[in-house]
């Protein structure tokens, strides 16, 4: 039965999913590139995080505040040194370029970390809110308050100012953009930096729940599925499908097996492609040839 416990866990799990997909809508508004890398640079941040706070014994929001601002060097630098090399090829070898990233880059998270799972002592680890009997822990609600405020930010970021407009311009028509006088190459590398930055945060945020550990990259295909749903170029449709999709898993694991709850959140994304291929908040883009 599925219960109000249940539907608020769902949120919960489909927040950080959401907070993940923002980053690949983020790259994607602005360069139209599909990052399958999103969840290992999420690890990688949360691993940053661990080591800032563990061997430098710095606070939880010092240690967030570090792993941020590294993961968008890393952000930037990866569009610059990159993905800038590979502008106009064909969208199937950039997609290609992300996922060696992606092996890349949990093959040197391997060799530096190693397989031991970590953690971060977080203020959130302990205490409980709701009402009535429906109930969530501290660390289930920084997830959701996390992930709406960083949506927030990010939508009016994109829509009112004149970097965020300058960027969609981009998306639109790169060389068009370019004649205009907008920094194309600087504004993209920002936006891999800030994507980089929101992944840190949701790969930190995360810690408390799944621990952290070389193989959490894989949450990325979750998000990517939530992205799909909500429509890959919607801000807001991140949130709402990552929420779709972790109240899908959590329904699903709580009436069935292991092996429907891994299933079901690409289940919910073949259904949405069947009824609405531009996802609940995508909007459909008609070309004549």
């Amino acid at each position: 039965m599925i219960t109000a416990q249940l539907l608020l866990t769902g949120v919960a799990v489909g927040s950080i999913y959401g907070l993940v997909a923002l980053g690949f809508v983020m790259i994607y508004k602005s360069a139209e590139v599909v990052n399958f890398a999103q969840g290992e640079l999420m690890m990688l941040g949360a691993l940053v995080a661990t080591t800032l706070a563990g061997y430098a014994h710095i606070g939880y929001w010092a240690a967030l505040a570090g792993a941020v601002a590294i993961m968008m060097v890393v952000g930037g630098l990866i569009d610059a040194v990159i993905i800038r090399r590979v502008a106009g090829y064909p969208q199937f070898s950039i997609v290609m370029l992300t996922l060696g990233l992606a092996f890349v880059m949990r093959s040197v998270a391997s060799i530096v970390w190693g397989p031991e799972t970590r953690t971060v002592t977080t203020p959130f680890d302990t205490g409980s809110f709701g009402f009535g009997t429906v109930s969530l822990s501290s660390t289930y609600w920084s997830l959701i308050v996390g992930t709406a405020a960083l949506c927030l930010l990010m939508y009016l970021a994109f829509k009112y100012t004149r970097i965020g407009r300058a960027m969609q311009a981009a998306s639109e028509n790169q060389v068009a953009a370019y004649y205009m006088g907008i920094p194309v190459k600087r504004y993209l590398s920002l936006v891999w930096a800030a994507s980089a930055g929101v992944s840190t945060v949701a790969g930190v945020l995360l810690a408390p729940v799944v621990l952290v550990n070389v193989n959490m990259g894989a949450i990325g295909l979750k998000a990517f599925a939530a992205a799909v749903v909500g429509g890959f170029s919607s801000i807001p449709g991140a949130l709402v499908g990552g929420i779709v999709v972790g109240i899908a898993e959590v329904c699903a694991s709580a009436t069935m097996n292991d092996a429907w709850r891994n299933a079901s959140p690409y289940l919910v994304l073949l259904a949405v492609l069947l009824i609405r291929p531009q996802g609940i908040f995508g909007l459909t883009v008609k070309k004549k040839v």
